[in-house]
């Protein structure tokens, strides 16, 4: 007599879940993965103070060629490094960014390191963090909101500067990138600072009056502006 196929389907039900704890210890199966837990944004917003997010952009220049942007952001402060222009990005390149970053003392209070799972990012590059007892994360596989941080400076620094401009070559663009990061992280206001800036400034003067003089201060041939009492 043939098997009622409803019965089948529901024996099979009731079994998933209740496997024998002694079966699976003896196949050398774990538990199931813990279900619970903090999620990928709760993590940020506890742990942002010690993340550092790294990733490239790309620029094209007046005579349509590449360049490599490498750049690294704390999450908690909003501030960026610039860690340099190439047009050959390869796995050697990027190590000595990363020792740069590392000799230049500004790992302090970093605890986990956010990239993605690009070649270049190699063991080498990973072994000078971990030397410093940061801890490595790589994000998901085409899942650039895991390091959004990073996706939305990439997407700031473009409309509001090199949308706007012809980049001539790797020297004209460093100097762009130097002087709008500056302007980023010392002057410019962030929402998500409560309107602070990245960098605290050590402001001793009063606020304006109503008749205070602001004089205003041009950046990249008039593209920005910075303002500040005259003296």
């Amino acid at each position: 007599m043939p098997q009622d196929p409803g019965r089948a389907r529901q024996a099979r039900h009731q079994g998933v879940g209740n496997e024998d704890p002694h079966a699976l210890r003896a196949s050398g199966l774990g538990p199931a993965p813990r279900r619970g837990g903090p999620t990928w944004g709760e993590f940020l917003r506890a742990q942002a103070q010690g993340i550092l997010a790294f990733d490239f952009f790309t620029v094209e220049t007046l005579m349509l060629r590449t360049l490599h942007v490498l750049f690294a952001i704390q999450v908690g402060s909003r501030r960026v490094h610039i860690l340099g222009v190439t047009r050959n990005p390869d796995w050697a390149w990027v190590t000595q960014q990363a020792r740069n970053l590392v000799v230049g003392e500004r790992l302090q209070g970093v605890r986990f390191l956010i990239r993605d799972r690009d070649s270049k990012f190699c063991g080498p590059f990973d072994e000078v963090f971990r030397t410093e007892g940061v801890n490595i994360l790589k994000t998901p596989i085409r899942a650039p909101r895991a390091n959004a941080f990073a996706e939305r400076w990439v997407r700031t620094v473009r409309t509001e500067c090199l949308d706007w401009m012809l980049v001539l070559g790797r020297c004209h663009l460093e100097r762009v990138l130097r002087t709008y990061t500056a302007h980023y992280n010392e002057a410019r206001p962030h929402r998500g600072l409560d309107l602070n800036t990245p960098e605290p400034q050590l402001d001793s003067l009063p606020r304006p009056a109503l008749r205070e003089r602001v004089r205003r201060h041009d950046l990249l041939g008039g593209l920005i502006h910075e303002y500040e009492l005259a003296a």
